[in-house]
């Protein structure tokens, strides 16, 4: 599995966008607005996009270039049936306004391997700042880690995967990628999400960039993270081994090209 390096920003023009045949439940403080056929997801039906919406300036920490956030989730489910595509399900999860989605784009992983995707993103508490949080395709929040604990405080997300072969999927981000520059793993086990290990002295975003510098490559002998240093001087991989990670230089980091190259296996 790899990861790119360079997602960004979603632009404001989907600052509105029209509900229909909506249904409203209330989830955690969260609104849930299902448009189109009503009732659970059926067997026969899977996530098939995602994507923020309904662009807020509520909260001012601009840390990824713009003062611009997210208020909405959209998820669109389908029939993997092949029947009719009118069959399509959106799900719109709507945060209160004290929270927002501090992020880039929505990631589609499976994070309990049942083969169904789940999304995985970048929720934050206005004052609490950010947490890595996955939702079902069905809206409901399946697990969360602990917000950082101060207003504008961020974290950078990596990538999800199973990095060490025992069956269960880890989440990898950067904790405070300006600040602490810490990488902290977690796995995804009996529900929730429980953390594993952390080193620090790696990072993967500067201030005001809209894109992240990170990624989970394969290149034949398992799932390695691929970072930068501290100083943004080398490209660094680290491999999680007995739940402990560890870590070694590839190559000097020039430019993003570059970067890009070793996520690909080229270097």
């Amino acid at each position: 599995m790899r990861t790119g390096a360079k997602a960004r920003r979603h632009p404001e023009r989907f600052w509105l966008r029209s509900i229909r045949r909506a249904s409203h439940h209330m989830r955690a403080g969260l609104t849930i607005l299902v448009c189109g056929a009503g009732g659970v997801l059926s067997a026969a039906e899977e996530l098939i996009s995602a994507d923020f919406t309904d662009p807020t300036r509520r909260y001012g920490h601009a840390v990824l270039g713009d003062d611009v956030e997210y208020g909405t989730l959209e998820l669109r489910s389908g029939r993997s049936d092949g029947s009719d595509a009118e069959e399509e399900r959106v799900i719109r999860i709507v945060l209160p306004r004290d929270h927002v989605f501090e992020d880039l784009t929505p990631r589609l992983v499976d994070i309990d391997g049942d083969g169904r995707l789940e999304v995985m993103v970048v929720e934050t508490d206005v004052a609490r700042g950010a947490q890595l949080a996955i939702y079902d395709a069905a809206g409901a929040k399946l697990a969360e880690t602990p917000h950082i604990g101060q207003s504008n405080r961020w974290l950078a997300p990596i990538g999800a995967a199973d990095l060490d072969g025992d069956g269960h999927v880890e989440v990898a981000y950067i904790d405070r990628p300006h600040l602490a520059k810490t990488l902290r793993v977690w796995r995804y086990k009996d529900g929730a999400l429980q953390e594993v290990a952390d080193l620090r002295g790696v990072t993967n975003h500067r201030i005001g960039q809209d894109f992240i510098t990170s990624g989970i490559r394969e290149c034949g002998s398992g799932p390695e993270l691929v970072t930068v240093d501290a100083g943004w001087d080398q490209i660094i991989s680290t491999r999680l081994i007995d739940d402990a990670l560890t870590s070694q230089r590839i190559a000097p980091f020039t430019t993003q090209k570059a970067f890009g190259e070793v996520l690909a296996c080229q270097r």
